[in-house]
């Protein structure tokens, strides 16, 4: 009882002084633009703006001024629902674009893999479908295995805090990829109520 009457006025001025700065913060962010907090929330005219102006190239380098504007580039690519908003996995199915599989050597074939891996999950969230297909045919093996993940059922210990924390999944989604933020994208093997795995009968 002695150690919580004595830490509880710490506590309580961690927590009005918390609560202080993020009023201060949602009042200045809401002055300046009620949605800057959230770059997911940008109107299409603010997506994918050209080097110069997208915040990750120096707008000074003449590097940036000779690449190519994203809106260019993507014009003719399949229309995504997240990230740049191209669908990458549909641009290569219909051959729109072509990538290198080896850096150095243009000659080189994907060893695509066509398994999927499911995780299942707890309660009525449905089970995460991991397909190597599609990441095979971008990736070699070794840049995942076994830094990333280890090739062997159960030793990866896999969550949505990780992968939030740019581990795991979150290596590359959010990154170079689609973000987290499209949940069935990656929880696409449906339950039923009861949280059985729904079959499809034909």
């Amino acid at each position: 009882m002695r150690v919580r009457l004595v830490r509880m006025p710490v506590l309580i001025a961690a927590l009005v002084m918390t609560g202080a700065w993020l009023a201060w913060c949602s009042t200045e962010v809401s002055a300046a633009d009620p949605n800057a907090f959230n770059r997911l929330m940008k109107p299409p005219s603010k997506r994918n703006p050209p080097p110069v102006s997208d915040g990750i190239h120096d707008p000074s380098s003449i590097g940036a001024k000779t690449l190519q504007p994203p809106k260019a580039s993507f014009g003719n690519l399949p229309k995504g629902a997240s990230g740049n908003y191209v669908d990458w996995v549909k641009a290569l199915d219909e051959g729109k674009i072509n990538p290198r599989f080896d850096r150095n050597d243009p000659s080189v074939d994907p060893i695509v893999m066509d398994l999927n891996i499911v995780r299942e999950v707890k309660g009525s969230m449905p089970n995460v479908v991991y397909p190597h297909k599609q990441h095979t045919e971008w990736l070699d093996c070794s840049n995942c295995h076994p830094a990333i993940f280890i090739p062997q059922k159960g030793a990866n210990n896999i969550s949505m805090a990780s992968i939030l924390l740019g581990e795991k999944c979150g290596v590359c989604h959010g990154k170079v990829a689609f973000p987290v933020s499209e949940c069935r994208r990656c929880h696409s093997q449906a339950k039923d109520k009861q949280g059985n795995v729904k079959t499809v009968t034909e």
